[in-house]
This record gives C-alpha cells, structure tokens and sequence, in this order.
C-alpha cells in the first residue's frame, strides 16, 4: 500500500481514523519510549515481526517515518512528528486507560454535581429534614433538587435527568432498581379544643364527621380510607379535598374536619394538632427508593443512595 499523503492542516476524516486500533496507539508509544524496536516488541509481548508490522502501519497513516534508525546503529531516533504526536498520545491512552479502571472513588467534600430526586410530598416531609442535612454538612459543594414526580418519569431516570424517585411501590417500569425505605401507619387528626373531645375515636364518630382528603391528582373525594369503609359496608362524607399535603395542618386547625394522614407527617404537627389511631384497619404506607440500572455502580449515586437509606432509617 503506497504512503497516506496528508497535505499541511488537512484533518483526518473518518475513514482514515477508522485505521487507527489501540494496537497501532500502544506500539507507538512503546517505541517512543524504549528508542528500541526489540525492547518495544518485548513491552508489548509481540515478536519483532508484528511490532515492524504495526510501524508500517503507522507510518501510512501519520505520512511519516516516525523512526529513524540511530546513527550509532542500535535503536531507533523518533522524527519531529513522532515528538509532536508524544504530549497527544499520552493524553489520548491515559483517558482509554481511566476508562478501563473505572471511575473516581467519588468525594463528597468536592464533588460539585447536582442530584435530582423526584419524590412525593408526603415522604419529602419525613425524609427531606434528615437528608438535606446530610447532604449540606457531607457534601457543601453538591446541589440537590427535590422535584415532583412527573408522568414520563421513568423515561427521564433512563436519560439520567432524575437520579432517584422515592414513591409508593408498583405503577413503575420493573426495569428499575428498587430499595424499600420505610413503612408508615395512620393516624387521625383534628383541632386543639375540636368539640368531639379528645377521647377514643369510634368508628359511628369517625363517619358522621367532616373529613378533609388530599387527592394528588386534584379533586378527588375519596381514596384509601373510603376503600377501608366500603369494605365494612360504611362510609363518611369528605368535606374540603386539597392537593397539598401543606394546607392540610392550617385548614384542620382552623376547621372541624378531621384527617386521616400517614403518622410520621402528623407527628410533626403533633403540638398543634391532636392525634388519634383510625377505628379502622389501613395497611401501612409502603416508601420504596427506584433509579435506573444505569447509575447502579456509579459511586456518587450509591453515595446519594445511602443518605437516602440512613434518613429513612432516622425517621
């Protein structure tokens, strides 16, 4: 095959960088090291023959000798341009070879990237307090952002533009990891001075009160506990529907409706609302963390993870 001729300033085009192997790469830097085409073959663990091979190679695709042999006749001297290419092949090899060894051990003190969780309001209340200090005092550098889940949520944690969703368990791709991260009871709340008294919450009582509901959805009126009662042949009037879990202890405080609402967000509000178990039987709110496959070795992402599971643990 004749000479790549290469005039002054023309770049390489894809067909041409196609000729181009790690092979080629490695036996060009091991003859810049040694000067030796001997102690480079050896380097390589190739024979003579196929490290002459790969210089040939070389030189069609460079248009250049590369190597002379030296004047003293043992060894090989490098022409300018094999000095020129020296700086750009071992940048070049050294990023393949951290490709290869993996990432970074990931450091929280320095790392500056921005984690996205999508997570429900009712969890981000018992979770957020704990994890966001986590986050600010382990990692002052990081930014996190705490986002409602959306409907095309599985696509955006494929894209990686959502690291971790924090939600009930089931309505999601199975493609996706998953860790439980904490299971909630319910509990009833109502007023200071509500005129039912503070006493034990029968269920006739329960039912002939104003109930106050959060639908996520936005104007629904019922939802887990009307499922509880028809189960029992009862039911009960829901009042005031709300979408947000954050007017939930102001309208009860300032109403006679009760609600009934998972026990780790009521506790919270416990010096301003009294507290009561549901004279019925829920099951419990189950919190699961899921993230796509793709980031389950990265160790940023493990790192983010952990946090999540230590404050789910401290609730």
């Amino acid at each position: 095959m004749a000479d790549v001729e290469r005039g002054p300033g023309r770049s390489a085009d894809d067909a041409e960088l196609a000729e181009i192997d790690l092979g080629l790469l490695l036996a060009l830097e091991a003859l810049l090291r040694e000067r030796n085409v001997t102690r480079a073959a050896s380097r390589l663990n190739i024979g003579q023959p196929a490290l002459s091979a790969r210089l040939n190679r070389l030189r069609q695709v460079f248009a250049d000798p590369l190597f002379v042999p030296a004047a003293a006749g043992r060894g090989v001297v490098p022409t300018t341009r094999a000095v020129e290419l020296q700086a750009e092949l071992a940048e070049v090899l050294g990023k393949l070879r951290r490709m290869v060894e993996g990432p970074a051990a990931f450091d929280p003190a320095g790392d500056q990237r921005t984690f996205v969780v999508a997570i429900h309001e009712n969890p981000a209340v018992t979770l957020a307090p704990g994890f966001v200090a986590q986050l600010t005092s382990m990692a002052p550098r990081t930014r996190l952002a705490l986002v409602h889940p959306t409907s095309d949520i599985v696509d955006r944690l494929e894209r990686g533009e959502i690291d971790v969703l924090v939600t009930g368990p089931g309505g999601t791709s199975g493609e996706l990891m998953q860790r439980p991260l904490f299971e909630d009871s319910f509990l009833t709340a109502q007023r200071k001075g509500h005129p039912r008294g503070t006493g034990t919450l029968d269920l006739d009582t329960f039912c002939a009160s104003d109930h106050l509901l959060i639908s996520a959805d936005g104007g629904g009126f019922a939802g887990l506990v009307d499922d509880a009662l028809s189960a029992l042949g009862r039911f009960r009037r829901v009042a005031v529907s709300i979408q947000t879990y954050a007017l939930a202890p102001i309208i009860l405080a300032h109403s006679d409706c009760i609600c009934t609402l998972p026990r780790r967000f009521l506790l919270r509000f416990a010096h301003e609302l009294d507290l009561a178990p549901p004279p019925l039987d829920l099951p419990p709110a189950r919190i699961v963390a899921l993230w796509h496959p793709r980031n389950q070795e990265d160790a940023g992402h493990a790192w983010l993870r952990d946090r999540l599971y230590q404050a789910a643990a401290a609730t």
